[in-house]
């Protein structure tokens, strides 16, 4: 194979190759080369402060991130404002005497944030990449970001069973929950169910058991999964009625509010019908922490472990707040506390980070 150069001029060029001419126009390829680096560039973003999440957490986070001039970049995730959008009624946040909807308390947090120049976003990320200097960030599966703090609030769902009519109630805000302390104090003076076998599920019960006149709970086996004291604690319960073996079969309820719940004996088949205006569901959390699990240090469950008395994650640079983190309160009120840590916390570091650069 013989093959000869000709420069014809600084923008053109010819390729012999057995006697096949190929004229190649290197302007053509420069500005090819040029707008491929800026259309690199134009996709890469480079942010100080990346929060994701919006909950009360990461709406904290915002406000006060912004407040410390670290021009913060919240992107809402797929379901903005959080689990607490889904809640009609929210009496235990302070600053509310007549109370507050969880939709309206959000997009109150929102304004807030920004008020102070927070940039909220639409979108949710998809990947993460904190194995370098630079924590890399993607939205969407294609917007590439590059943070120097990142503040992890993307909270943790509550686990449902999946019944048509459990999910239909719980939509309408008509008698299903997943946590007894928010939503317990309605249902004063009244009967509920709670179905659930572990510590949790025990401890929501026994806290129903204050406010209401019977707590019935359905456990699937035959017996509890949590700890003895705690299955203790509602065996003695004197307004606690336990059904070992049981089933939920539906929620049954007028169209608009929990009449009852259908039970199932998953050993004799017997179905009974118990009267009850509330449908409380403790089976669990699960953090929504999946993208992050190749680089943080998760438990057993999946929440993000954090050095203890502070929103510290094992990557330097990133921090967590909210219930992505915390499995044990879950409380819209401690969720923005460690929002305020983590935005403390991101401040911190980058000013420490920006003097060591000076120095």
């Amino acid at each position: 194979m013989l093959g000869f150069l000709y420069i014809i001029n600084p923008y053109s060029l010819i390729i012999t190759v057995d006697n096949l001419k190929v004229r190649i126009y290197t302007k053509n390829l420069l500005l090819l080369c040029i707008n491929k680096n800026i259309i690199m560039s134009e996709t890469i973003e480079k942010v100080k402060c990346l929060i994701i999440g919006s909950g009360p957490a990461g709406y904290t986070a915002a406000i006060y991130a912004a407040r410390a001039n670290m021009s913060p970049v919240l992107y809402q995730g797929t379901q903005p404002g959080g689990q607490l959008t889904t809640t009609n009624e929210v009496e235990n946040f302070p600053g509310y005497p007549d109370g507050v909807t969880g939709p309206e308390m959000m997009i109150q947090l929102q304004a807030q944030a920004q008020r102070f120049e927070t940039d909220v976003r639409d979108g949710w990320v998809t990947k993460v990449d904190f194995s370098g200097d630079v924590h890399k960030v993607w939205v969407n599966e294609t917007k590439e970001i590059h943070c120097d703090s990142v503040i992890i609030s993307t909270g943790a769902a509550a686990k449902y069973l999946g019944l048509e009519s459990e999910q239909k109630y719980l939509k309408l805000g008509g008698g299903v929950s997943a946590c007894a302390v928010c939503d317990g104090f309605f249902y004063r003076n009244q009967e509920v169910v709670i179905v659930g076998a572990g510590d949790s599920a025990c401890e929501e019960a026994h806290y129903l058991s204050k406010l209401c006149t019977k707590v019935t709970m359905l456990v699937r086996r035959d017996e509890f999964r949590a700890s003895k004291i705690m299955a203790a604690r509602v065996k003695n319960t004197e307004n606690i009625e336990i059904m070992y073996n049981t089933n939920t079969d539906e929620v049954l309820g007028d169209g608009q509010v929990v009449t009852g719940v259908r039970a199932k004996n998953n050993v004799t088949g017997e179905v009974t019908e118990i009267p009850a205006t509330g449908f409380f569901v403790a089976i669990g959390h699960k953090p929504n922490t999946d993208i992050f699990k190749t680089y943080l240090d998760l438990d057993e469950t999946g929440y993000i472990i954090n050095e203890p008395g502070t929103s510290k994650t094992n990557v330097e640079g990133v921090f967590v707040s909210g219930d992505a983190a915390d499995h044990v309160y879950r409380q819209a009120v401690t969720a923005a506390g460690t929002g305020c840590m983590a935005a403390l916390d991101a401040e911190r570091y980058l000013a420490a980070k920006e003097s060591t650069v000076e120095a």
